[in-house]
C-alpha cells in the first residue's frame, strides 16, 4: 500500500464511529431488503511469516433477536484463546452454515498475499452447504465471486457476522499451526503461530527456514534475520 493510500484509509477509519461491540446493524439492513442469507467473511494469518492464511465464512439465521445470545462475541484479536475456542464451538451450533478455507504458504509465494487471501475466502464459501445472497467482508473486496458484497473498514468490530468469521478463521489456523509444531519442533509455532516474534526470529536464525515459511512474504526481513 502506498503512503498516499495509507493516509486515505486512515482518514476513512477516523470517520467511522465504531459501536461498543459488533452488532447486526448491517445484517438487519440487508435482511429487511430481502437478503436473508448474509455471510460474514474474515481472514487470519495475513501478517504471519509462516503457515497458511485462513478465512472463515458464516451465515447467521436472519433473526435480530439472536444478538442477545451473541453478547461477548468480538473481533477474534480481542478475545482470549479460551474464549475463541468456546465461541468457535457455539457459533458452529448457531449458524445456518459455516466454512473455513486456507491458502498454503506455497500458494502465498506463487500468488502474493492479497490474491491468496481472496483464494482462502473463496474456499471458505465453497465449504459452506448454503450459498449466500450477500457478503459482509472485513476490508477485502472479493471480485472472484459474483455475489453482492460490502467491504467494511474495521468490519470485525462492526458486524457480528464478520466477527464470527474471524473467530472461525483464527481458531482453525491456530490449530493447524499447533499441529505443525509436532512435525517441526523447535520453531515455537504452537506459541507464536508463525508471526514475527523475537522467539520466532531466534529460531529461524538457529534452524533456518522450515517448509512452511513464506519465501516471498516478508522475505527480506527473514533474510536479514538469517545473516
Amino acid at each position: 500500500m502506498t503512503p498516499t493510500a495509507a493516509r486515505r484509509n486512515s482518514r476513512k477509519t477516523e470517520l467511522i464511529i465504531l459501536p461498543p461491540a459488533p452488532d447486526f446493524e448491517w445484517e438487519i439492513r440487508l435482511w429487511q431488503r430481502g437478503k436473508r442469507l448474509v455471510a460474514g467473511l474474515d481472514e487470519a494469518g495475513r501478517g504471519a511469516m509462516a503457515g497458511p492464511v485462513s478465512a472463515g465464512a458464516l451465515i447467521f439465521p436472519a433473526d435480530p433477536g439472536l444478538q442477545a445470545a451473541l453478547e461477548g462475541l468480538d473481533d477474534s484479536k480481542k478475545l482470549s484463546p479460551a474464549a475463541r475456542a468456546a465461541w468457535a464451538h457455539s457459533l458452529k451450533e448457531i449458524a445456518l452454515a459455516w466454512g473455513v478455507g486456507m491458502a498454503t504458504s506455497e500458494e502465498i509465494d506463487a500468488l502474493g498475499i492479497a490474491p491468496a487471501t481472496r483464494l482462502a475466502m473463496v474456499r471458505a464459501l465453497q465449504a459452506m452447504r448454503v450459498e449466500p445472497e450477500h457478503l459482509l467482508i472485513d476490508f477485502v473486496r472479493l471480485t472472484e465471486v459474483g455475489i453482492s458484497q460490502d467491504a467494511l473498514i474495521k468490519g470485525d468490530s462492526r458486524s457480528l457476522s464478520i466477527a464470527a468469521a474471524s473467530v472461525l478463521a483464527k481458531t482453525a489456523r491456530d490449530a493447524w499451526m499447533e499441529a505443525y509444531e509436532h512435525e517441526h519442533p523447535g520453531y515455537g509455532f504452537a506459541q507464536h503461530k508463525g508471526y514475527g516474534t523475537a522467539a520466532h526470529r531466534a529460531a529461524m536464525q538457529r534452524l533456518g527456514l522450515s517448509a512452511i515459511h513464506r519465501r516471498s512474504f516478508q522475505w527480506r526481513r527473514a533474510e536479514a534475520v538469517l545473516k
